[in-house]
């Protein structure tokens, strides 16, 4: 069985939530999204190969055609979350601006700075980091602070940068660390989190 989806037009996480929900009700050996922008596209891709689908691009002009195939027609598993009291809890740190706090910028972009050299200290419990708004902006070619975020995605700290936010400022291209991301996928992490810091 084959959908096609056309999400043209749709900014994140609307050509996400379409393909999740085709899935999810049809569970389709194939699959075909068409989309129309490069956060769409990146999101959507990502999705597929996390539900399994062994997953190809082509691109005509503005859109682009992901296809996603699946061997077999075995209905996927939901994965539920896997916290058990043996394992650490998991720390989510969502980061919504590239400096901490009001008043003084250049206080803030400080305090920013020595906050992502710190966050080390958190230890195994830092589960994963997402950069919203003003926060992507971190997560760029030529921010001060690249090192330090490189470092900790090496350690394997999930980095989740929100797709909508790079290309509402024009930066998807320019993105050095971390995965583009939708508002499912930060919804959903909300959920498996055992605890939400904001920033």
């Amino acid at each position: 069985m084959k959908k096609d989806i056309d999400a043209r037009g749709l900014s994140c996480p609307a050509p996400v939530l379409q393909t999740k929900a085709a899935i999810d009700s049809e569970s389709p050996v194939l699959i075909e999204v068409l989309v129309d922008n490069e956060a769409a596209r990146q999101n959507v891709s990502r999705f597929l190969k996390s539900q399994k689908y062994q997953v190809s691009e082509k691109r005509n002009g503005s859109d682009y055609c992901i296809s996603g195939k699946r061997e077999g027609e075995a209905v996927m598993q939901k994965k539920a979350p896997e916290i058990s009291k043996s394992q650490d809890a998991k720390i989510m740190v969502m980061v919504t601006t590239d400096r901490i706090g009001h008043g003084d910028d250049e206080l803030g972009a400080k305090l920013m700075t020595a906050f992502l050299k710190t966050l080390k200290e958190i230890g195994r419990e830092l589960w994963r980091l997402v950069f919203l708004n003003n926060g992507v902006k971190l997560t760029v070619d030529g921010a001060k602070d690249l090192v330090s975020l490189e470092e900790l995605e090496k350690s394997g700290i999930t980095i989740l940068v929100c797709g909508t936010c790079l290309d509402h400022f024009k930066l998807l291209e320019k993105k050095k660390v971390g995965e583009t991301t939708n508002m499912l996928d930060i919804v959903t992490s909300m959920q498996l989190a055992d605890k939400v810091i904001n920033i």
